[in-house]
């Protein structure tokens, strides 16, 4: 079997920043009713996906009780330009086999590629556990997106200085995280994607539906396995002999990067090993958008506006040279 080459897009590329993925109009100029909600690929010839809230419901009540591997059927159908944002965790890896099963039993299935965000701060466990699924999957693309003009810990703390993630929380997940998957999700068209999230992990995830739309960057997200348990997803991981992160052996059960995770003791939540200490359970992709994008947004606004001011003045001022060259 051939293998498929791994993807590592580049850096280098302009960044969407703060812009949504679904901002277009397409060629008619006509725009989304507000009582919709929709996911657009920034690229006009992709089918916009449009759902109503009604429409929106009736799917996630039928799709409630089907298996993860039935609704991975279905939204390989429904959704164009469909993808999975993983960072390899249990229930990402559990999504990758089924979709390679799937794929197996109907190879006319649409691929699904990987976006695997590289913050450079993962275990070595985690990339050893990248490399292995290379190896057990090498028909599936995967792209890698770093943050923004660097490719080493040592190229991003000479541009953004030491620790950060210490230093400055909601800058170092804009970073590290939310600006790369948004870049991401412009740079490959992005309409839906499948998450890892389930609601047994608590926190902000207790209630999340199968289907639900960002609207901030313009895609449909697809939890497949939102109502399974911890212990339905180490199942299936041993039954079907799925590579995994050697940590989850040592008491972990969410693993992110290594400066903001630890193991989690019995009857802790999955993911109180994530961020312990912190008022924080997520770290801004699954957010409305941070404080600090927030900040950037504003801090945009107001350079625009003090540009605008500049050339005003400068007009002005032209104006008046004339004047008085002319009296």
């Amino acid at each position: 079997m051939d293998t498929v080459p791994q993807t590592q897009t580049s850096s280098g590329l302009s960044s969407p920043r703060l812009r949504p993925v679904g901002d277009f109009k397409s060629d008619d100029n006509a725009s989304v009713d507000s009582g919709f909600s929709s996911a657009a690929s920034s690229t006009p010839s992709l089918p916009q996906i449009t759902l109503t809230p009604a429409h929106l419901k009736h799917l996630n009540k039928q799709l409630e009780s089907m298996h993860p591997t039935e609704i991975l059927r279905f939204v390989t159908i429904l959704f164009p330009n469909l993808y999975q944002s993983t960072a390899f965790g249990l229930t990402g890896l559990v999504t990758l086999d089924m979709l390679s099963k799937i794929r197996t039993e109907n190879p006319s299935t649409q691929p699904v590629d990987l976006i695997f965000l590289d913050t450079l701060y993962h275990f070595k466990e985690t990339y050893d556990l990248v490399e292995r699924v290379k190896r057990r999957y090498p028909d599936v693309r995967i792209h890698v997106f770093k943050p923004d003009g660097v490719d080493t810990v040592e190229e991003f703390e000479e541009k953004y200085g030491e620790k950060l993630y210490e230093t400055s929380s909601d800058l170092y997940d804009w970073i590290a995280k939310v600006e790369p998957l948004q870049r991401a999700y412009a740079e490959l068209n992005v309409a839906a994607v499948l998450t890892g999230r389930r609601r047994s992990q608590g926190g902000q995830r207790g209630d999340i539906p199968v289907i639900e739309v960002d609207e901030e960057r313009g895609t449909i997200k697809i939890n497949p396995m939102a109502n399974w348990s911890f212990k339905q997803v180490q199942e299936y991981i041993k039954e079907n002999d799925v590579p995994y992160n050697e940590l989850l052996d040592k008491g972990y059960k969410s693993v992110g990067d290594w400066h903001s995770t630890s193991p989690v003791a019995e009857g802790e939540d999955e993911r109180a090993g994530r961020w312990k200490g912190q008022a924080k359970t997520e770290c801004g992709i699954h957010n409305k958008k941070s404080r600090y994008a927030q900040f950037l947004k504003e801090m945009e606004a107001k350079q625009n506006r003090e540009q605008l001011t500049k050339a005003l003045g400068q007009v002005e001022q032209e104006r008046r040279t004339i004047e008085v060259s002319s009296s």
